[in-house]
């Protein structure tokens, strides 16, 4: 079910009434049968892949808390393989099957690995992520295994952030299934004001860039360098304003019914190192990787050499971690690149003996060098394949010379708009004009989210910027039920 649909807008109110409504001691059960229905909305035979890892990881986590000794490991071992593998069974299967056909094609072999049709678990990786924190910290002795099965289940199962997160860690998410939840006005305000906003980010900012973006990934051949150069930049506002919208209507769905979710973002666009954005997008994916990877492999307590290294592993394997494509596996390794570069560039700085200026058109300029590196690196992560990202960048540079000439402007509009001069105008003038507003708005709030700012502003400001998003959603929102990006991963 997406939250962007009628449907959700009559699941979730019913669901939330019929929570207050119900008994303490039923409300697990409750949330965990809508839950399992949010889920099977998508594809209902698939809740049996959930289900299977669901028991192997309850009982893993009981017997990990019971066992001595290497026996410990051997049941953590058992609960990483099973979801491991199913994940990679479903996600990477015919990845690896393609790739090894492409190299017995090479090797002049006539066999070949027969390759599957089947459809990706919606949120797949997110859950199984989730899974895995849960065994790993009950390893760690950092929480005890849950013994209430329903209540373990439903933290993997918990509809708000299901599909697509935030990542949740059972110190954080776990006690709260157990604690009676009153209804508070305060939660019902912060919650609907919260989901306004990612409504907001999703519907008008994201679903509008698409109609310029995706037309000009999905067939580059079609278009020149300006069009790339507009599509890019749209893309990389919408890749945001769509994974953060639908982490704020997570956030404020669960926060209404008085559970507290992680912040997922924090205005990544505007860090100024490749190292800050990564404090600031995705993270709870960013913490997983470094809490159950970067740390594990030594971080950054070892030999220089190893330090890089280690930071390779990791962004290649969270590249890996998005897709079974090399275009994912490729944006992994230019983030991975331009953190080694970053390193090697301050260890020369401090060598040298200089200090980073704390001008601020310094700080400008570095975080107009992060925000280019990051857009450059989503060419990777959309294109749908390597041979179009380089086509891409082969002809970033095409096509500038009609920025001069009316005629050839208007066809490229022409162009982006379907075949319709109006239509490709209207939503890149729309789209540039909702990348600025989002960008004042964070500009303001100075790192705050923009209901905590507005909090201790006068009544007339904070209903007419409330008002005024939900007039901009129903005039300028695309309401054609688009999935969220990343529901695919």
């Amino acid at each position: 079910m997406l939250f962007n649909s009628f449907e959700f807008l009559l699941f979730f109110p019913i669901v939330t009434i019929i929570y207050f409504l119900l008994p303490h001691k039923l409300r697990w059960f409750h949330l965990l049968a809508t839950s399992c229905y949010f889920y099977m909305a998508f594809v209902p035979i698939y809740i049996l892949i959930l289900l299977l890892t669901i028991v192997v990881d309850y009982i893993a986590g009981i017997m990990i808390e019971r066992a001595q000794g290497n026996r410990r490991k051997w049941f953590l071992v058992m609960s990483i393989v099973a979801n491991v593998g199913v994940l990679m069974f479903f996600k990477y299967y015919n990845f690896f099957a393609d790739n090894l056909n492409a190299l017995l094609h090479i090797a002049d072999q006539s066999h070949s690995i027969p390759l599957l049709k089947m459809v990706l678990p919606i949120g797949l990786s997110f859950h199984t992520f989730q899974a895995m924190s849960y065994t790993i910290e009950v390893y760690r002795g950092h929480h005890k295994a849950e013994k209430h099965f329903g209540i373990y289940a439903l933290y993997v199962m918990f509809y708000p952030q299901l599909v697509a997160g935030p990542i949740e860690r059972p110190q954080n998410i776990l006690f709260q299934f157990h604690e009676p939840k009153k209804f508070s006005f305060g939660n019902l305000d912060e919650g609907l004001k919260l989901m306004l906003w990612g409504f907001f980010k999703k519907i008008v900012i994201a679903d509008r860039l698409a109609l310029v973006a995706n037309p000009v990934f999905n067939h580059p051949a079609q278009y020149t360098g300006v069009q790339f150069f507009i599509a890019t930049i749209f893309f990389t506002f919408q890749i945001y304003c769509d994974f953060s919208g639908y982490s704020d209507i997570a956030l404020g769905t669960a926060k209404i019914m008085g559970f507290t979710l992680m912040e997922n973002f924090n205005r990544p666009y505007f860090s100024k190192s490749i190292g800050e954005f990564w404090t600031r997008w995705h993270i709870s994916l960013s913490s997983w990787f470094r809490d159950y990877l970067y740390i594990p492999l030594g971080g950054s307590r070892v030999k220089v050499s190893r330090h890089y290294l280690n930071l390779s592993i990791v962004f290649l394997v969270s590249g890996f971690w998005h897709g079974a494509n090399w275009t994912f596996i490729i944006w992994g390794a230019l983030h991975a690149l331009y953190l080694v570069l970053g390193l090697v560039a301050n260890k020369a700085t401090r060598k040298a003996g200089h200090t980073q200026s704390r001008l601020p058109h310094s700080k400008l300029a570095a975080a107009a060098a992060t925000f280019v590196c990051v857009a450059f690196a989503w060419i990777f992560f959309r294109a749908n394949n390597v041979a179009d990202a380089f086509y891409i960048l082969r002809h970033l540079g095409s096509g500038w010379s009609a920025v001069w000439k009316p005629v050839q402007i208007k066809g490229m509009v022409t162009q982006l708009g379907g075949g319709d001069t109006i239509a490709g105008l209207t939503n890149i003038v729309l789209g540039a004009l909702s990348i600025l507003f989002l960008e004042f708005v964070q500009l303001k709030t100075r790192g705050r989210r923009a209901i905590d700012w507005l909090f201790d502003k006068p009544r007339v400001l904070r209903w007419g910027f409330y008002y005024s998003l939900i007039l901009l959603i129903l005039i300028f929102g695309v309401f054609d039920n688009s999935e969220f990006i990343y529901f695919q991963f």
